[in-house]
């Protein structure tokens, strides 16, 4: 639930930036008689994306907060639950909070800078700090006690 959760920011940031870059056009009309499909069984999650996820998610809120956009206890929020969810590969972690820390969005295999996300959003990049930030804090009231 926490791996969930700890992705909800970093996908509010750049799930259009991202889901842009990977469009395909959809053909104007359906074929007449498309074959019954099963419904696909939902995916699970995949702890290491979400562990570099929300490596990349504890970047960008340090390269919010060094922008003067956010403060800290919202990285205090995300170092807890990056500590609740299964650790995955550390050099993989380091690199994608690098990226965030100089303001790369990373998920879901694509990358963008926040400054175009925001953009691509009719947004600024403090605005989208902001509810980084707002929607990481909110979490925290979910975190069982410590």
């Amino acid at each position: 639930m926490i791996r969930k959760f700890s992705l909800l920011a970093v996908l509010a940031v750049c799930a259009t930036p991202v889901l842009a870059q990977g469009e395909v056009e959809a053909p104007l009309e359906a074929p007449a008689e498309a074959p019954a499909e099963a419904p696909a069984a939902p995916q699970q999650a995949d702890p290491a994306a979400a562990y570099e996820a929300a490596r990349n998610q504890l970047g960008i809120l340090k390269f919010c907060n060094a922008q003067g956009f956010s403060g800290e206890e919202a990285i205090a929020v995300q170092e807890r639950m990056i500590g609740m969810i299964p650790a995955g590969d550390a050099a993989a972690g380091d690199a994608a909070e690098a990226k965030g820390t100089e303001g790369v969005v990373s998920a879901m295999g694509a990358e963008v800078s926040l400054a175009d996300a925001a953009e691509q959003q009719g947004t600024t990049a403090e605005a989208q700090c902001q509810q980084i930030e707002s929607l990481v804090n909110e979490l925290a009231t979910q975190l069982p006690a410590e």
